[in-house]
């Protein structure tokens, strides 16, 4: 990326966040930081997601529950960005991430909440404190940017065990990576609400014959030359399939929510799916 497509990022993400095509609704995660208080009859522009319709259905009429702030949310987006997220057919991993970095960071600032950001491959490479202020998000693009991923691992046992140990207010933490590989978040969802967010290529999942050629490993730098065809193929799509079978069932194990969002897919509309459907 250059400056040029980080200032288009941020004024794609502020605009979808911001319109007045959302309404009343504060973020995308609006309710996160807030506690139920009551049930009252639905009023002509409420929250339609606020909705309670298990009462409704009972009285006959709409009713929405009512929610007193507890504390303002502590929102971080922690991104993985080891060799492989230097990849993609439409746009690369690394540019969708960015965009998903902006688009929660706008929605906590819109909510009055705190935003901070974390980029991780091998180690810890920066945390930003949390912050109020647009800046902060052009920050984080601009870092997120500027690091040069090929040749670094995704160890995502030191990624959790970090995020773990430096994160130490419960968070709303999005957490955002390819996620291939031995992924355990359990200790880490007892401490904070953790979302996930699948960042893939379409291309990753439903590879084409390629036959012979040269490969490099964006993350070890190894290079495999040779045959890539359809037996080659159906063995990475089974080991592929495998990881993501044991990945979901983890996440329901431990009450992550998550979604996946591959590169030529708008993020926004994910994300406010995701939340959407609470």
């Amino acid at each position: 990326m250059n400056n040029e497509k980080i200032k288009k990022i941020l004024l794609k993400t502020k605009k979808q966040v911001f319109s007045e095509m959302l309404g009343n609704n504060p973020s995308l995660f609006q309710g996160e930081g807030f506690e139920f208080a009551e049930l009252r009859e639905y009023i002509y522009g409420d929250d339609v997601r606020k909705i309670d319709w298990k009462t409704t259905a009972k009285l006959g009429k709409p009713y929405i529950r009512v929610y007193h702030e507890e504390r303002e949310l502590n929102v971080v987006t922690a991104v993985m960005m080891g060799g492989s997220s230097y990849f993609g057919t439409v746009k690369q991993k690394s540019e969708l991430m960015s965009e998903l970095v902006a688009t929660v960071g706008f929605s906590a600032l819109k909510n009055g909440d705190l935003f901070t950001n974390i980029i991780f491959a091998d180690r810890l490479y920066n945390m930003s404190r949390p912050n109020k202020k647009f800046f902060a998000i052009q920050d984080a693009l601009t870092k997120m940017d500027a690091f040069n991923m090929l040749g670094k691992s995704s160890d995502y046992q030191a990624f959790a065990d970090t995020l773990f140990s430096r994160i130490k207010r419960k968070s709303l933490l999005f957490v955002i990576s390819d996620f291939v590989g031995e992924i355990n978040f359990g200790l880490l969802s007892k401490k904070h609400d953790v979302v996930a967010l699948i960042v893939r290529d379409r291309f990753e999942e439903e590879p084409e014959e390629l036959g012979y050629l040269r490969v490099l490993d964006m993350e070890s730098h190894s290079s495999f030359e040779g045959t890539i065809g359809s037996k080659e193929l159906q063995g990475y799509k089974k080991a592929l399939h495998e990881n993501d079978e044991k990945l979901y069932a983890h996440f329901k194990k431990n009450g992550i929510r998550h979604t996946k969002i591959y590169t030529d897919e708008e993020p926004y509309l994910k994300l406010a799916r995701l939340f959407g459907g609470r």
